[in-house]
């Protein structure tokens, strides 16, 4: 029983940790290489992340410099950015690419905002889902005699103890972020 609740609390912490990573991808102002990860180039036949064939420094607070280990790869990770969502167009001094960040609008920063907590309400929702097939299994495990009425309870309880735990840091994160967002 003890090792089917700690499967469950994993895809607990896998959900928190997918939701950190979708939140590191939106900007807040401030140059946050991160912006980077989902935008891919095509290296020699593969599709390989910017991060993987550059180096990604900020030297400032608002500006991310990018410097192609490969100078070939300059125009192609150029196009990349332009062709993502970033919304940002980098511009290009034959070796470095600068992307430089522009201030928040109110109306962007709420824009933000509004993402941001979608994107921690799908993370509850999946946290409940996850839930919710625990207490199947305990369900299962109860009817197949695997275990008793009182283990049953006990582990229900110890689901939604998990549950509120996550949910609660979720919720926390999600906070974290729009503050971060609406800071000007």
């Amino acid at each position: 029983m003890d090792e089917s609740l700690k499967t469950y609390e994993e895809k607990m912490k896998k959900t928190l940790a997918n939701l950190d990573e979708e939140l590191a991808t939106i900007r807040a102002g401030r140059a946050n290489p991160h912006v980077l990860d989902k935008i891919t180039i095509s290296y020699y036949g593969a599709e390989t992340p910017i991060g993987q064939v550059a180096n990604i420094s900020v030297p400032e607070a608002r500006i991310l410099q990018i410097q192609p280990w490969d100078k070939t790869q300059i125009k192609a990770i150029e196009k990349a950015i332009n062709t993502s969502e970033l919304g940002i167009h980098p511009t290009n001094d034959g070796s470095i690419i600068r992307l430089v960040f522009p201030e928040l609008t109110e109306e962007r920063r709420k824009e933000l905002s509004k993402d941001v907590k979608k994107k921690g309400e799908a993370a509850k929702v999946a946290l409940r889902n996850i839930r919710r097939d625990a207490n199947e299994m305990i369900k299962k495990g109860e009817k197949a005699g695997d275990f008793t009425e009182d283990d049953a309870k006990t582990a229900n309880e110890d689901i939604q103890k998990m549950i509120e735990k996550y949910q609660k840091k979720a919720e926390e994160r999600v906070e974290a972020k729009s503050k971060e967002i609406m800071t000007v």
